[in-house]
């Protein structure tokens, strides 16, 4: 065993400054179970770490408790201080270490798309990747953001939201043709030119020009009316009165700044959040509140430094930021994101003007949400504390596990795992279960029960056999009475736990919302009074459960029923298989055809029309 094994605290990281020079780069504290407490950087490896190597009264408890728990520590040198930012913050969202500042509920943006493969394009929503060709609009703040601009646009634009097998048919109008909401090329209502036209319009307005598409929508109705068309005349006006309406739902449109996000950070008891406001083609696009992990001694800069590293590091920035309170590494941070962008980022914080309004407005909604957010905490931890007296639990649980199964008689069967804590329902922590027990006997909700929490405590056990990560719950929830509790509290004997509470929820005699029964092993079943805002807890996590189940069944049944006996032949992706659809009708069709009609289909070559043939007909 090495010395710096044997040492901890001041001492150990003391004796790594020999090793290092005045290199940037990035380091990490490490503790006795070698999980990461703290990843840093620095542009002078030696110099930083040598602030943690004695004890300083500038150094808060957060900073005095990371170092008596460091055991060991690990360097990585970078050519430029940039590098090692970008470093920081990877390792940061990868490792998740205790000590730094946490984004947490990073999500992926919605888009508007616009294909330009097709010669009749539609509007659509995205999410992930950028890997379609055609262009993309936003980000929107959330996908209900983007359905009702969509909605709205397709009233304006007249742009179609039919499938592509719908146009190339192109024997009948779709119903949003008749109910004037879509142009018509799935029935040939128009030709591919004044198609474009539409096409071009809308791309003026998503990229800002919407003066000069209302100018135009007003001029065509104009000249409609003075030719005394008047039913086209209504029409457009009812096209420009759906415009008026998008952008009065948009809120605040700034005139001089055309592109940005902005980035308000408000701290209060030890609390954070940051608001973000998309600005796209001078439109508002949407807001969308953060909360990060962060602790009371933590400073505006730190705070912002991390979540502007973590959020960017798999999003593309605007031209401009705008933030709320100035950064010690600012210009460091606009060389990162001009490098990720490859064109210039600016990073300002204005002190006048309508970019200080911006700001002022996102920090106002900061400041509203976190106090929302406090008093919604306070009101959780009230009703975990009574859950832990009705439960007769020592301390209230900082993590409830509530499972349930959704299935049609034993077909398409679905285990679901939700969880809640003392902020709430903890969505990055559901869990899905396709029910795989080849035993079973359908239909068997106990077994399906015993196989969700088998597989569960199973992967915890071997990612986290003593229990030093948050993700093991301290109460478990089961949709069910005596039988999938006397069912689970078996399969937790096998593994060997037992001291982790277990209630079942169930509806009672008279299957009543309200007369709910609970079944604790070795205890007679009980109920709440009525009124009891425990019960509407309990209840309240019941249904979440329900809900994510029921979604997650029908999801699985909705793809086994739209399954094509075409997606099992190697060489047949989608483009072929809406080929040989389009051409046979249907499946069936495909599957009755003659090999010379198969090879008769664009696209399909001699030898794919031979292996489809030989699949239908092996025996």
């Amino acid at each position: 065993m090495n010395l710096s094994q044997r040492l901890s605290g001041y001492e150990l990281i003391h004796s790594y400054l020999k090793t290092l020079d005045s290199s940037s780069g990035v380091y990490r504290m490490l503790d006795d179970q070698k999980r990461v407490l703290y990843v840093g950087k620095a542009r002078n490896l030696k110099n930083r770490v040598s602030n943690y190597s004695r004890y300083s009264p500038s150094h808060s408890s957060r900073i005095t408790r990371m170092i008596s728990e460091t055991r060991s520590m690990m360097f990585l040198t970078t050519i430029t201080e940039t590098e090692a930012l970008l470093l920081e913050q990877n390792l940061i969202k990868q490792l998740k270490p205790k000590y730094n500042v946490l984004l947490r509920d990073d999500k992926s943006f919605p888009y508007i798309f616009m294909s330009n493969e097709h010669e009749f394009p539609r509007l659509e929503k995205h999410r992930g990747a950028k890997n379609k060709t055609g262009r993309y609009y936003g980000p929107f703040a959330s996908a209900g953001a983007v359905n009702r601009t969509l909605n709205t646009l397709q009233k304006v634009f007249l742009l179609r939201s039919c499938s592509d097998k719908e146009v190339e048919a192109g024997d009948r109008p779709c119903l949003n043709y008749h109910l004037k909401r879509c142009s018509g090329p799935c029935g040939r209502k128009i030709n591919k030119e004044d198609y474009k036209l539409l096409v071009n319009a809308a791309d003026d307005f998503l990229t800002g020009k919407s003066n000069k598409v209302q100018e135009t929508l007003s001029l065509q109705m104009k000249q409609a009316s003075e030719e005394m068309e008047f039913e086209l005349a209504a029409s457009l006006r009812d096209r420009i009165r759906a415009l008026a309406q998008v952008q009065s739902n948009q809120g605040i449109n700034p005139r001089t700044v055309s592109e940005a996000d902005v980035i308000s950070l408000h701290l209060d008891a030890g609390q954070a959040c940051v608001q973000v406001f998309f600005i796209r083609a001078n439109q508002n696009w949407g807001n969308v509140d953060f909360y990060p992990r962060v602790s009371s001694d933590m400073s505006h800069d730190e705070v912002l430094e991390a979540f502007m590293g973590q959020f960017y590091s798999t999003k593309d920035p605007a031209r401009l930021i705008i933030l709320s309170h100035d950064m010690e590494n600012l210009n460091l941070m606009k060389d990162l994101l001009s490098k990720k962008l490859g064109r210039k980022v600016e990073i300002a914080i204005p002190q006048r003007g309508e970019r200080f309004d911006l700001m002022v407005s996102a920090l106002r909604n900061a400041k509203e949400s976190l106090a929302r957010k406090l008093a919604n905490t306070v009101s959780q931890q009230k009703l975990l504390n009574g859950l832990a007296a009705a439960f007769s639990m020592a301390t209230p649980p900082k993590r409830i596990e509530v499972y349930d199964n959704s299935h049609i008689q034993g077909e398409f069967a679905v285990g679901a795992m939700i969880a809640s804590g003392p902020e709430g329902f903890m969505k990055n922590s559901y869990r899905k279960f396709n029910i795989i027990g080849e035993n079973l006997t359908r239909g068997d909700d106990f077994g399906m029960m015993r196989e969700v929490l088998a597989r569960r405590f199973k992967r915890l056990l071997k990612e986290d056999p003593h229990r030093k990560e948050e993700q093991w719950p301290d109460l478990l929830l089961i949709d069910g009475g005596a039988g999938h509790v006397s069912a689970v509290s078996q399969i937790m004997k096998d593994f060997g736990i037992e001291d982790i509470a277990m209630v079942g929820v169930a509806k009672g005699v008279d299957r009543n919302h309200g007369k709910e029964e609970f079944h604790i092993a070795g205890r007679r079943p009980f109920a709440l009074r009525k009124n009891d805002p425990v019960l509407y807890f309990v209840q309240r996590l019941r249904d979440e459960a329900h809900r994510f189940a029921i979604g997650t069944h029908r999801a699985k049944r909705s793809k086994a029923i739209s399954a094509s006996p075409l997606d099992e032949i190697p060489g047949v992706g989608s483009s072929r298989k809406r080929s040989l659809l389009l051409h046979f009708g249907s499946a069936k069709g495909v599957k009755r055809a003659h090999l010379s009609d198969l090879k008769s289909v664009e696209g399909i070559s001699s030898a794919l029309a031979e292996r489809i043939y030989n699949y239908f007909n092996e025996s």
